[in-house]
Order: C-alpha cells, then sequence, then structure tokens
C-alpha cells in the first residue's frame, strides 16, 4: 500500500491543487478528522474519521488496499500532523502532497507579504504570545485548544501592546468566513468561532535584541539591582538559545530577569525571590518590557526549586548563604545546565569554585568586572567607581 499525506487546503475542498484533487479521486482508502474528510464522503469511498495517530496506523495495517490518502488541513508543513505520521508510517511507501496553508491564505486575504513573519502555535501548545509580538513586525497565531483570540488580545493589552494591529480570520474558506480588524484593546471583549488564526501587526516592534538596558529603564524600588554592565556580561556568558528554560534566583528588581526573557521568545524564565516587595518589581517590570515568558516563583531557594522545571540556563544573583545547595538543586534537575553566578566577596567565590571543581566541571572561568562611570564635576568629566562584582560561569562540559 502507498500512502498519501494530502495537504487538504483551508476548507477542505474548495482550495485543494489539482494534484491533491487527483490523488484523493485514485485513493481507494480515506481517513482524516470528521471536518476534513466531509466535502468527499459522498465519493463511494472507504472512509474512515479520526485524527489519532494510533487509529490512523491501525487502520492502515488492518486494511489492503492499493492507495491510501490520509487527509490534513491546511498544508502538511505548517504545524500538521504530517511530521509525526511520515517517521511513525516508516513500514508503508508514503509521499507528502502539499496544500494551502491558513498562512498564505489569510496574507493573501489582507493583501499583505508574509515572508518576514514569526509563526506561532497555540494549538495545544504554550508559547509567549506578547514577547514575539514585541519583536516582531507581524505575528502569525494558529490558534486552538485554551486559546481564542480575546485572549490573545487581553494578553497583547495586559504587557503594553494594546494599540497594535490585530487581525482575527475566522472559518477561512468557508461560506461563513469573516475578517475583523482592530486594536488589541478594542478585541479583548470580542466573540469568535472556534476555527481562527490572528496576525498582529506591530509597527513600533523592537529591531534588535536588548541587552545591558539602562538602569533608570526599569521600575526602581529599594531593593537592590544588578547594574546595566554587568547584566550585559552575565547575559553574554549565558548565551541563551531561543527555547531555553531559564532560573534567575534571586531576581531583585527582574532586571537579569527581563534581559533573559528578551533573549528566550520561546523559553520561559523562572524568577525565584523570596521578598514579597521584589516579587511586586518582577512582575512591573516583566509587564514594562511585554515579557509574557516570565513567571515569578515567590519563595525561598533551594526549597522552591524542587516544583520549577529543568533549567538549560541558570542565573544565581542571590543564594542567602546557600550557594552549595542552590548548586545541588540546580544539578539534580538538570546536570548540564549552563551556569552563571555573580558575588561580592572572594568567600563567595572561592565557595563557588571550589563547589565546582568537587563536581568535576569541565568549563569554569572567573571574571572580576570593575566598571567606572562618567559624571561631570565643575565642568570636567570624572570617573566614578562602582563596586567591583565578580562573575563565575560553570557548566559541567
Amino acid at each position: 500500500m502507498k500512502v498519501f499525506l494530502v495537504g487538504t487546503g483551508v476548507d477542505g475542498k474548495n482550495t485543494l491543487t489539482n494534484k491533491a484533487a487527483e490523488i484523493i479521486e485514485n485513493s481507494d482508502l480515506i481517513i482524516g478528522a470528521n471536518r476534513i474528510v466531509k466535502p468527499f464522503s459522498n465519493d463511494k469511498k472507504n472512509i474512515f474519521t479520526t485524527w489519532d495517530t494510533d487509529e490512523i496506523v491501525n487502520i492502515l495495517k488492518n486494511n489492503s488496499f492499493e492507495n491510501a490518502a490520509v487527509l490534513l488541513s491546511g498544508d502538511t508543513g505548517f504545524f500538521s500532523l504530517a511530521e509525526k505520521l511520515s517517521r511513525i508510517l516508516s513500514d508503508f511507501q508514503t509521499e507528502i502532497i502539499c496544500g494551502i496553508s491558513s498562512v498564505s491564505y489569510f496574507f493573501s486575504k489582507l493583501g499583505k507579504p508574509w515572508q518576514n513573519a514569526k509563526f506561532i502555535t497555540l494549538h495545544g501548545r504554550e508559547n509567549s504570545i506578547a514577547r514575539n509580538t514585541a519583536s516582531n513586525e507581524f505575528c502569525f497565531f494558529l490558534l486552538g485548544g485554551n486559546y481564542s483570540p480575546s485572549d490573545v488580545c487581553q494578553r497583547l493589552n495586559e504587557f503594553g501592546l494594546g494599540e497594535i494591529d490585530v487581525y482575527v480570520g475566522e472559518n477561512l474558506g468557508y461560506e461563513n468566513e469573516k475578517i475583523t480588524h482592530g486594536k488589541a484593546k478594542d478585541l479583548v471583549f470580542g466573540s469568535f468561532g472556534k476555527l481562527c488564526v490572528i496576525l498582529t501587526e506591530n509597527k513600533n516592534y523592537e529591531i534588535n535584541a536588548r541587552c545591558g538596558i539602562p538602569d533608570e529603564e526599569f521600575i526602581r524600588g529599594k531593593i537592590p539591582m544588578t547594574k546595566s554592565e554587568i547584566r550585559a556580561l552575565v547575559i553574554s556568558k549565558l548565551q541563551i538559545k531561543s527555547s531555553d528554560v531559564c532560573w534567575d534566583i534571586g531576581g531583585g528588581t527582574g532586571s537579569v530577569t527581563v534581559e533573559m526573557a528578551l533573549q528566550c521568545a520561546f523559553g520561559k524564565v523562572y524568577s525565584v525571590e523570596k521578598n514579597h516587595d521584589a516579587v511586586q518589581l518582577i512582575r512591573a517590570n516583566s509587564l514594562k518590557f511585554s515579557c509574557d515568558n516570565v513567571e515569578v516563583a515567590e519563595g525561598k531557594a533551594p526549597e522552591i526549586l524542587d516544583v520549577l522545571p529543568p533549567p538549560d540556563r541558570v542565573f544565581i544573583g542571590g543564594t542567602s548563604g546557600k550557594i552549595n545547595e542552590i548548586l545541588d538543586a540546580v544539578l539534580e534537575k538538570n546536570p548540564y545546565a549552563k551556569i552563571v553566578a555573580t558575588a561580592i566577596s572572594i568567600e563567595t567565590v572561592s565557595s563557588i569554585i571550589e563547589y565546582m571543581k568537587s563536581r568535576n566541571f569541565g568549563c569554569r572561568e572567573v571574571i572580576q568586572a570593575a566598571v567606572s562611570r562618567s559624571d561631570e564635576v565643575r565642568g570636567h568629566t570624572m570617573l566614578r567607581a562602582e563596586n567591583p562584582i565578580f562573575i563565575v560561569k560553570g557548566a559541567l562540559k
């Protein structure tokens, strides 16, 4: 049996390519979700209605036809079941037939180019809405599961992006197709169906990923804050990837938390802080910088670390004298996490180094940063020294 994985376009019939239509016409067996196979139910075909991959495999193994077509909505290369099916159907001869995606269809309806858009799925997944929107001119969101267009607009409005343009495509390709355009803040209470996609257009998007944000841009309180120059060094040493899970232990004002979050739009930052006033500052600064990929864990380390997911990158800015216990907790979650810690005392640095030696860290690096900032005194530019800071980086490999 040859199995074709067929993209059926946005509506499953009118946007079908000629090639896909030919494959379906010549297939003895058709499998797909009810909405997708419905247009072909009168073709006197052997039709099975399911989208469950295990059921699809069982149907194919327990039926002997020459050709079978598994129908998949949209395009087979855009968040499609085709990727998984092509792997698990290794016992069959398979061929993927592309379709018209909701992306190309929706952008053509709006008359906008999509080559530079960011594509995010919220269909059964958690991904940053505000952070991606803040850093891209166009973001295309594939909805589903727990997210409606109103939920997306609510998130955007909450994180300071209420003025951006939002386009909602509802029931694309069908007779009841509807396209709604408005500001995010105005669509918060809108009523939409379940079959929707969203395009956000942010004309004032962040052109570059910021690092070493000036101290005065953060909301400040009486909580100590890691200064701009030190933050820039910390971020450079962490080498955060876009999908990383990060921990900021001793979040303080949230300045490092925010800078970490700017680096991982498809990841998440867990900011650990025991001081309630500091917790409020972290949340306020996360809102200000549109970082909805930040979650604050209020409590003491290392105890609270047990409930957090394994980290890829860890910054330790405060330990309350429990550096060894915190490092134990980190390595128990992920032995290969990359760790960067700051310290102001030689004793703390010594403790970290000795710990890393005892655990055979293959990568160890210590930097002392002594920053001086310019100041105007009687018409002359003088340098004002900040307290020197130690930065320690370590990883098992």
